[in-house]
């Protein structure tokens, strides 16, 4: 397995993961700060490093939590006691969390700061997520809402029929997807739905978008989460010889014409006399995170993918490579992705078992990656884990992946 440590000039672009921590997942009805802070404590706790010594907050951005949500880092710099630390604030929906974990790395790259904490958190509404940010008539997604109804949900179940008809995918393979992450999610603390399912339990749950049942759905969830970067410098300094890394971080945007993401088989007169991209979206974000990391999906052992519905995990196993179109339900039939597996995927419960707090779910899938990767995952533990992956895809083209090593 070659691993790129160093980019042309010869400098490292490794940045150590030193803390990891998370607020339990669940619907407390309590301020997203809150989620946050705890969070942020308990990543500074697991790496060692007192809140006075780090340089740099970066918070993800809720759109949900008033003005504080829209200066998170400085909400979260505030609420864990002014000290100084640069700030900085992302919002970049699903990716916001990992975009915030670039802007830290890119940060400690620079030199402009040697630990940087990371802190996503959300407290979500029951129901479907509303699109905000006022009128957009430019922006497909909130054309799919008021123009065609379309909630999420509905464009989950296109995806799903769509994977149907294409590919012959059944309802026992998307049952199967959320009997495999419940049973995982029934060992983490942290998720917010810990109990198995069986599949029978997952046909007879509500039909909400033809052909999927409520518990194909991923629910909106409170949780928090967070992460203590820092140089390679730092960390050996601070007596951690072999720390989690993070090898990439992709958060690219889509190749036009293939620029309406929640519906990328409907021409437009500006596309139809150009051709088509030559990979979907979802597979462009790993891929630029495989040539960034100098990996390929062979080299994982393990993935963490945004399971919005039990269909779209089954596409992220063929947009990752870890199958060829069309194959991934074999995959899945097979054990692959199962704990055990080649290639477990979701180790952690997925959204299957968190529901979705939008900030902080692409900070808790390096959570999870760093556990995994340190052997400290428990009785979800992936055997010998050495190189993860995170994946997930947002509204308004934002999308985004993370490779860590060990």
């Amino acid at each position: 397995m070659a691993l790129a440590a160093y980019g042309g000039d010869g400098m490292t672009r490794d940045v150590a993961v030193l803390g990891a921590g998370m607020h339990p997942w669940g619907k407390w009805g309590r301020s997203f700060v809150e989620y946050g802070t705890a969070a942020a404590r308990a990543a500074l706790a697991d790496a060692r490093v007192d809140w006075r010594d780090v340089s740099s907050i970066v918070g993800a951005d809720t759109v949900r939590g008033g003005y504080p949500g829209y200066v998170a880092g400085a909400t979260f710099a505030k609420a864990l006691g002014w000290q100084g630390a640069r700030v900085t604030s992302v919002y970049a929906a699903c990716a916001s969390g990992a975009q915030a974990v670039g802007a830290a790395r890119a940060q400690i790259l620079a030199g402009l700061a040697d630990v940087v904490l990371v802190v996503g958190a959300d407290a979500a509404p029951k129901g479907f997520f509303r699109p905000a940010g006022g009128n957009r008539a430019d922006d497909p997604d909130w054309l799919r809402f008021r123009v065609l109804g379309a909630t999420n949900p509905t464009y989950f179940g296109l995806y799903a029929r769509r994977r149907i008809a294409v590919h012959g995918d059944t309802l026992e393979d998307f049952a199967q997807v959320k009997v495999k992450n419940a049973a995982s999610g029934a060992l983490n603390p942290y998720a917010r739905y810990r109990k198995r399912v069986t599949a029978e339990e997952v046909a007879a749950s509500a039909v909400v978008a033809d052909p999927l049942r409520l518990l194909d759905i991923c629910a909106t969830s409170d949780g928090g989460a967070a992460l203590v970067l820092s140089s390679m410098d730092f960390a050996r300094r601070h007596g951690v010889a072999e720390p989690v890394r993070i090898r990439a971080v992709s958060t690219v945007t889509p190749r036009y014409p293939t620029t309406v993401l929640d519906l990328p088989d409907i021409a437009t007169d500006s596309a139809v006399a150009v051709e088509p991209a030559a990979e979907a979206f979802r597979a462009s974000i790993a891929r630029a995170a495989y040539e960034e990391a100098g990996i390929g999906p062979e080299d994982l052992s393990l993935a963490e993918v945004y399971d919005l519905s039990t269909a779209l995990e089954l596409q992220w196993y063929e947009d990752l490579g870890l199958c060829a179109e069309g194959e991934a339900a074999k995959l899945l039939r097979e054990g692959v992705t199962a704990p055990g597996g080649r290639i477990p995927v979701n180790a952690s419960g997925g959204l299957a078992s968190f529901g979705e707090a939008v900030p902080a779910q692409a900070i808790a899938q390096v959570c999870e990656l760093t556990w995994q990767l340190r052997g400290e995952a428990g009785d979800r533990q992936v055997a010998g884990a050495r190189v993860g992956i995170s994946a997930n895809q947002g509204l308004f083209g934002h999308g985004s992946a993370v490779v860590a090593v060990r």
